[in-house]
């Protein structure tokens, strides 16, 4: 015993021994990376609403597409975000709309002014901008760019509004995939030649999203304007986990603040994009503009869908960070009966909420942690093997009605 005993008397000792409650980890923090002409470089900033924000970076007129993220973000539904500012902006211009609901996707490039190109291939300082915001590590307090994001766990969405560079798209996914838990939302470019099928797309990842088009949003300063989506999509996020869980997909939303669309895409066209991993913005009849896709990036059908990669993210971390007490423990029976017991209680809770399948936990999941996972030579090394099984929901995405005619009089009988 821990305690000795030298004098007769009575003793009282508080023993441990129930299983220890895991808490879901946040899943609607965001990590936005952009310029502006205001605020400190390369430092991660907690904003929690747009007054906060305009008093440390700036309003509109300050920066160009990171402004209206972050305000799409809290108008659609979004709570925290950390803000990098990576430098100021070479230019402050935005696409002006003509207040027109814009045509049909090929030839639209002809009526797009000259600065609604610019990030759709290689320009003078592109380089330069590329650098600033992938960063350098150079150690705690003094990382840039991207990296500042490794030193800050409650983030679980990064973006970085309007950088369409493949090598920053590139990094934001492997920043996303070597760390596991967070996920990366893409804009796609903001014009296009030629028809749907030359829309660029990013690699293969299941921790990245990319939509498109872009949306056209109010600004107080330059009237109606077209800005990237990725703010308000992960405003979209936000308001779904808040509301229905972070099992729901993101899709069938209401995109708030949304006046018009860059493009308009036909479910003919949709038809192309939806299997390569791209989400669309559509104006639906009678529905408003509504994000019309919940695919991730990857073609691995097993993490197809957004909302099953982000519930094992959120589990994932979840139990990784709240089952730090079994480290050093006597890796014996005992310790793995409290093991199944804690994660049984969280998984339960889970399928409580709607996010697995089946009619029982039984059904839904599955926690194993014994001596066929940990043998004696698994034990004599240090290691403690639990394996986990989940049977995630998933989107109604394609919902079919089969119809037909029946003869006058038929029926179904109970």
């Amino acid at each position: 015993m821990a305690t000795s005993y030298l004098s007769p008397g009575v003793y009282v000792e508080e023993v441990d021994r129930g299983s220890k409650p895991i808490e879901a980890v946040g899943t609607n923090t965001v990590g936005f990376l952009g310029e502006s002409m205001m605020g400190p470089l390369n430092q991660a900033v907690l904003i929690t609403n747009w007054t906060q924000f305009v008093k440390t970076f700036g309003d509109f007129t300050q920066s160009t597409y990171l402004a209206h993220a972050v305000y799409g973000f809290f108008n659609n539904g979004g709570s925290r975000c950390f803000v990098v500012n990576v430098g100021p902006p070479s230019s402050l211009e935005l696409t002006e709309a003509t207040g027109k609901l814009t045509g049909e996707v090929p030839g639209l490039e002809k009526e797009a002014p000259k600065e609604a190109k610019k990030d759709t291939g290689p320009a003078k300082g592109a380089d330069s901008q590329d650098s600033r915001f992938i960063g350098r590590d150079n150690g705690p307090g003094a990382r840039t760019g991207l990296k500042c994001f490794e030193e800050i766990d409650e983030i679980s969405l990064v973006c970085a509004p309007g950088i369409t560079s493949p090598a920053v798209q590139d990094a934001l996914l492997t920043h996303c995939e070597v760390r596991k838990d967070r996920f990366a939302v893409l804009d796609s470019p903001e014009t296009i030649q030629g028809g749907v099928d030359k829309i660029p797309r990013p690699r293969d990842s299941k921790y990245g999203a990319y939509y498109f088009p872009w949306i056209q949003v109010y600004d107080p300063e330059r009237g109606n304007v077209y800005v990237p989506p990725s703010g308000h999509v992960l405003g979209v996020y936000a308001r779904t986990d808040n509301e229905r869980g972070v099992h729901k997909a993101p899709a069938n939303e209401i995109v708030r603040g949304a006046l018009g669309l860059r493009y308009h895409i036909s479910k003919a066209e949709q038809d192309i994009l939806n299997p390569r991993g791209i989400n669309c913005i559509r104006l639906m009849q009678g529905g408003g503009i509504r994000i019309w896709g919940a695919r991730t990036l990857s073609s691995d059908p097993a993490w197809r869908y957004i909302n099953v990669r982000r519930l094992f993210i959120m589990v994932e971390t979840s139990i990784e960070r709240q089952t730090q007490w079994v480290v050093f423990e006597p890796n014996d029976h005992r310790l793995w009966k409290r093991v199944t017991r804690t994660i049984t209680a969280f998984l339960t809770l889970i399928w409580r909420s709607g996010a697995l399948m089946g009619e029982t936990p039984e059904k839904s999941f599955f926690v194993k942690c014994d001596e066929e996972t940990n043998p004696p030579e698994v034990v004599d090394v240090g290691q403690l093997i639990v394996e986990i099984g989940l049977a995630p929901v998933k989107p109604a995405e394609f919902v079919i009605f089969r119809i037909g005619q029946m003869p006058a009089g038929g029926g179904i009988q109970e």
